[in-house]
């Protein structure tokens, strides 16, 4: 009997692995670890918005972000202005956490009214001569030049062009030049730009893309891959092929590490699949399956998700108001509940249930999330015996909560013990 049999430290005799099979080993999955090393680096350490607010160019000035702000505080004033009746209107209890959410959508208003911006030069702008969209474009690019000097700009923002196709593509391109290079021309790219690409058929037009910021950077003199995209998800081609593979996860590849999201547009994909008018929506069947096959497209390889949104919009009496007000909220719970962690605001009204139902969504969780990474990382048990899986999972609940002003960092540390650096290490980020 050898060592290894007696005191099962190692194998018998004749029945361990050769040194020659393990480098064999080693030398076949070599290329598959770079891969999964370059295809799926996990989640960005850096701060997901929780929504994308559209602008359209021509009505895009230097106090967007401001009077946004202004209008949303005066509609939860007007409709909301108690925990109570933001529990009325939204159909919830009136309890001591809606009391807290109600206090925090206030100061986020009034700190922070916008978390991604993004100024519309698509459909929300529509065609324009072309001196009037080169003017529009240059001065879209002072005036968010001027707000990132001057600190009043949100912590994303950027345009969105038109799209590749051929009918519109040299105008799309141009304006994306103008708007680039007058930032470098005034201070320089600020940290936060996100450029948006609507109504992707093609990889080839991801590609495409890719190529125009290369060569951008190359003669601005900037960093190789200094420029990333979101790729908007709302034409039936981006989510199956004709060859019956889904393409958008070909579009990611295709955009060689430049991708940044997926936006799923709610009313061009519904169109697409001939959904009619009334029914359009992101809840509706159509939108879960394309959102379900992004999710799985996008997961682990770094690109975010964002929904849809309403265009619901709440106006009117505070009936009406209420009505849209709680439509919006259960959609943005349904949406966070689903991992789509970001959507669409297409009214300041839209703001005061973006952050209840964000603030709630995160705030009703916190303690349970907390106590359950806390016995994780002490290997306490409780409960439910948790997986390093769902450690990530609870990491990243807790880092989006903090990220979006729903949660203090000084609280979630009194809870789990851990600071940031320890939880985005958990989260795997």
């Amino acid at each position: 009997m050898t060592r290894g049999e007696a005191d099962g430290t190692g194998p018998v005799d004749g029945a361990s692995f050769s040194t020659a099979t393990r480098a064999a080993v080693e030398a076949l999955l070599a290329p598959v670890d770079a891969d999964l090393a370059r295809r799926y680096p996990g989640e960005p350490a850096t701060r997901q918005p929780v929504h994308t607010v559209y602008v359209p160019a021509d009505a895009f000035g230097a106090d967007t972000v401001r009077e946004w702000g202004r209008r949303a505080l005066e509609a939860l004033d007007r409709h909301a202005a108690t925990p109570a009746e933001l529990a009325r209107a939204l159909g919830v209890p009136d309890d001591e956490l809606l009391a807290d959410v109600h206090a925090r959508v206030r100061a986020k208003l009034e700190r922070e009214p916008i978390e991604d911006l993004r100024i519309d030069f698509e459909d929300g702008y529509g065609p324009r001569p072309d001196a009037e969209e080169d003017a529009a474009a240059v001065r879209a690019a002072e005036l968010v030049s001027a707000a990132v000097a001057g600190g009043g700009a949100p912590p994303y923002l950027g345009i969105r062009i038109k799209c590749l196709e051929a009918s519109v593509r040299a105008r799309g391109i141009r304006t994306l030049e103008l708007f680039l290079a007058t930032l470098l021309a005034h201070g320089g790219l600020p940290d936060g730009l996100v450029l948006t690409l609507p109504k992707v058929t093609y990889a080839e037009q991801v590609t495409a893309l890719v190529r125009l910021l290369e060569d951008f950077e190359s003669r601005a003199g900037l960093p190789a891959g200094r420029l990333g995209f979101e790729i908007q998800i709302e034409t039936t081609q981006a989510i199956l092929g004709p060859d019956g593979r889904a393409t958008v996860a070909r579009m990611i590849e295709a955009a060689e590490c430049r991708a940044t999201g997926l936006h799923y547009g709610t009313f061009d994909y519904s169109a697409a699949c001939g959904v009619s008018a009334a029914h359009q929506s992101m809840d509706h069947p159509v939108a879960d399956h394309a959102k379900a096959v992004m999710q799985v497209a996008a997961a682990g390889t770094g690109v975010r998700l964002s929904d849809g949104s309403t265009n619901v919009i709440p106006a009117g009496s505070t009936e009406q108001v209420h009505a849209a007000w709680k439509l919006h909220h259960g959609l943005v719970r349904r949406s966070l509940a689903r991992a789509y962690h970001q959507g669409w605001d297409m009214h300041p009204a839209h703001l005061p249930t973006r952050y209840a139902a964000v603030y709630s969504f995160y705030r009703e969780g916190l303690a349970a999330a907390a106590a359950r990474l806390a016995a994780y990382v002490a290997q306490a048990g409780g409960d439910v015996m948790d997986e390093p899986a769902t450690a990530r999972a609870l990491s990243g609940y807790l880092l989006r909560g903090l990220d979006c002003g729903a949660v203090d960092p000084a609280e979630v540390t009194a809870l789990t013990g851990l600071d940031r650096e320890r939880l985005n290490a958990l989260a795997g980020r």
